[in-house]
């Protein structure tokens, strides 16, 4: 497929730049995959639109606050910087807003930290080594940032401390959260259980792979960055016990589905055990294990929404795009959300 295939009309005023309060509140557009009529509900509904013995996978990685301020020494020029992915002891790949060299020392805001470039990408990004006080862990705890996706046009707040993160977060790991899970309040868990639906986990320490822009003309050519996951036994037991009973396995998120999908056999039959995917699902693929998906509006000519064109239906999602546009839903991480069944 050509990348313009995965381009839709879009108003940027419909960037949601904060999150509905209570989480659960946003809107839910339900796509039936035979061919119903769209619905428009509420991810508080969510129970009633699910079946009793239906498995909710959700994942359970939880988002550093990678995000870092500095100045350079000397000079004293204003830097931004992410970190992406940890490469040796206390060394991490990152990207830096500001001009740097292979060199440059960075003296952190905040704390008592250097941060020193000792290698140039040619895509622009670069390796820092830290000397620091602290561990690290501890020293992004104390001053990072959360990493708010870049189409949010405002510096993180304390509160993204709480609304970037899923009340699920266990695994740190993570330098975006996994969006779709982030619509889940207490009060819906205990819904969703009342109701007769089991809530199971994964992690997937989602990396930035997996926003990486497509830049091949032919999608087939786009290669993923692996990611590490986890898949815990009793996840597989609920899954297999699902199967043999008749009952759905709905994934929230794009992440979890890969997940699951990387982990399944021909027969669908899963495996747990911890790893690495670079798995690319794009429309053509044979979904395996997911009956259904939870997923919030992604970037146009991206992975994510070449996963959901997959399992929902290239025409089918284009037209609900056009209707979430047209009846102004809000979109990306901190928007509404699509359920898929």
């Amino acid at each position: 497929m050509r990348l313009a295939d995965f381009e839709f009309p879009f108003d940027p005023n419909l960037i949601a730049h904060h999150p509905i309060e209570p989480r659960d509140r946003a809107r839910l557009l339900v796509l039936d995959r035979a061919g119903r009529d769209l619905m428009h509900r509420q991810v508080f509904d969510l129970p009633m639109l699910l079946r009793a013995g239906d498995v909710l996978v959700l994942n359970d990685t939880k988002v550093l606050p990678v995000r870092l301020t500095g100045h350079k020494r000397p000079g004293g020029g204003l830097l931004d910087l992410v970190l992406l992915t940890e490469s040796g002891t206390n060394r991490w790949e990152a990207l830096i807003k500001g001009r740097v060299r292979a060199g440059t020392v960075i003296e952190l805001d905040g704390g008592e930290a250097l941060a020193t470039v000792i290698e140039q990408h040619d895509d622009g990004g670069v390796v820092l080594e830290f000397d620091a006080r602290e561990p690290l862990p501890d020293l992004l705890t104390r001053i990072g940032q959360m990493p708010l996706p870049p189409y949010i046009k405002r510096d993180p707040t304390e509160a993204d401390r709480i609304w970037y993160q899923t009340i699920f977060a266990r695994a740190a790991g993570a330098v975006a959260a996994p969006t779709a899970g982030l619509h889940f309040t207490e009060a819906l868990v205990e819904a969703l259980k009342r109701h007769g639906i089991e809530l199971v986990h994964v992690t997937l320490h989602v990396g930035p792979g997996t926003f990486r822009p497509v830049r091949a003309e032919r999608v087939e050519e786009h290669r993923m960055s692996a990611e590490s996951f986890e898949v815990p036994a009793e996840t597989v037991a609920a899954i297999a016990a699902a199967k043999t009973r008749g009952s759905r396995v709905v994934a929230v998120g794009t992440t979890v589905a890969r997940t699951l999908e990387t982990v399944a056999g021909a027969d669908g039959r899963i495996v747990g055990g911890q790893g690495r995917t670079d798995l690319f699902i794009m429309p053509g693929y044979r979904f395996r294990v997911i009956d259904g998906l939870m997923t919030n509006f992604h970037l146009p000519k991206t992975t994510l929404l070449m996963l959901v064109s997959a399992f929902a239906g290239h025409e089918r999602l284009r037209a609900a795009y056009e209707e979430a546009v047209r009846l102004r839903y809000r979109f990306y991480s901190y928007g509404d959300a699509m359920l898929i069944v």
